[in-house]
């Protein structure tokens, strides 16, 4: 398959903002985190018991929640884009180590396996996600008061 320098360009530019997604979310900036969306975004994380909602509502519930986990990193890999001049779809592997303080003090730490399923569209500032949805794959070592944290 031959791509052009466009195409070149553009599969760079989402797999940047993908990135960028993670270090937000991770880094818990939730002002750089809505810069990876269109406003009117639609974000589904109920595959792993969270809510489904526009970008302010998404955005609420993790400041809520987040708080809940001592660490965490989203790692993402293997991402396959679909190029449809200015929309495109990407679905991409994500490992998330997720770290909670119990109630003793110590540190539990469980395992949360997933897909993200984007539709992302060309904007003036750039690629953004215009509609993510998470699709479980996996978890392990997660205790029930985790299954649904909403």
């Amino acid at each position: 398959m031959s791509l052009t320098l466009q195409e070149i360009s553009d599969r760079i530019e989402i797999q940047e903002l993908l990135v960028d997604y993670t270090h937000a979310l991770d880094s818990r900036d939730f002002k750089a985190l809505a810069a990876c969306f269109v406003p009117d975004a639609f974000i589904d994380y109920t595959a792993l018991g969270g809510i489904k909602g526009n970008l302010e509502e998404i955005c609420a519930y993790l400041s809520r929640v987040m708080p809940m986990f001592h660490s965490f990193q989203h790692l993402i890999a293997s991402t396959r884009i679909w190029l449809e001049k200015d929309r495109a779809r990407a679905r991409t592997l994500c490992h998330n180590p997720m770290v909670h303080k119990t109630e003793d003090g110590s540190l539990h730490t469980m395992f949360y396996g997933l897909w993200y399923n984007d539709r992302l569209v060309r904007t003036a500032e750039g690629w953004r996600i215009q509609e993510r949805i998470e699709e479980f794959c996996y978890d392990h070592n997660v205790p029930e008061s985790f299954k649904a944290y909403t």
